[in-house]
């Protein structure tokens, strides 16, 4: 009998710590839309969304994207995990995710981000004409991460190549004249044949002092058709 009273409230119990734990999706702070310039007609159109997260309960952020006339929506949300006898570090950790857009007709574009809420952020990105058939004239060396020398303009690519028939030839600079870096590391063929064989790079690469801004993005272009991105201080501006 005193077993029986005893599990009741245990069973009652864990469902409540169930149902409580359970996530809930909802919207975060944005900070600010990145917009790289470069994007044609036959290019995958990316934007990042610089946000935060406002505690430890606020997990893994995720974006939906649908375009509508001449408007990119963007939602930002994340999962909230919340429980009453669990209390949330109110930790702000901040995230920088990549949006992939797609492909869009040439024109000028509206970008709402969490659009009509207190987190609603806008912006524009411009599709020129594209001017070649191909999905990207230019074969991008693969990078992995970037690192970035603190207090210097100066960025270092890694990454690893899938075989040794293609060299990096150039690494181009291109400057959105806001916030916005896209660095184009542009691979050479030096053979027809293309064995498969993982060829680690490294490349140092100096970066301009144009942009009048403390936080610049670097947008590199990569082989795989995604990008990586990265934050860094502006020397330049201190």
């Amino acid at each position: 009998m005193k077993v029986t009273k005893l599990i009741a409230p245990l069973m009652i119990l864990g469902s409540i710590s169930i149902f409580a734990s359970t996530p809930v999706e909802t919207l975060v702070p944005i900070e600010n839309i990145y917009v790289p310039k470069g994007f044609d007609s036959n290019d995958n159109v990316e934007l990042i969304i610089e946000g935060s997260l406002p505690n430890l309960c606020h997990r893994s952020p995720v974006t939906e994207v649908k375009v509508i006339k001449d408007t990119i929506n963007v939602t930002v949300k994340a999962l909230q995990y919340h429980s009453s006898d669990y209390f949330c570090p109110p930790m702000v950790i901040p995230f920088v995710q990549p949006v992939s857009v797609g492909l869009l007709n040439k024109g000028l574009y509206k970008v709402l981000v969490n659009g009509k809420s207190m987190f609603e952020k806008k912006s524009m990105v411009s599709v020129a004409e594209n001017t070649s058939e191909a999905v990207d004239e230019n074969v991008y060396a693969l990078t992995e991460f970037v690192e970035t020398k603190s207090g210097q303009n100066v960025a270092i690519l890694n990454g690893h190549n899938p075989s040794d028939c293609y060299v990096l030839d150039d690494v181009k600079i291109i400057s959105n004249e806001k916030d916005v870096y896209s660095v184009l590391p542009v691979m050479k063929k030096v053979s027809d044949f293309c064995p498969m064989k993982l060829v680690p790079f490294k490349k140092e690469i100096k970066l301009p002092t144009e942009l009048d801004r403390s936080k610049v993005l670097l947008h590199v272009r990569s082989m795989d058709g995604k990008s990586v991105n990265v934050l860094y201080h502006n020397a330049a501006n201190q």
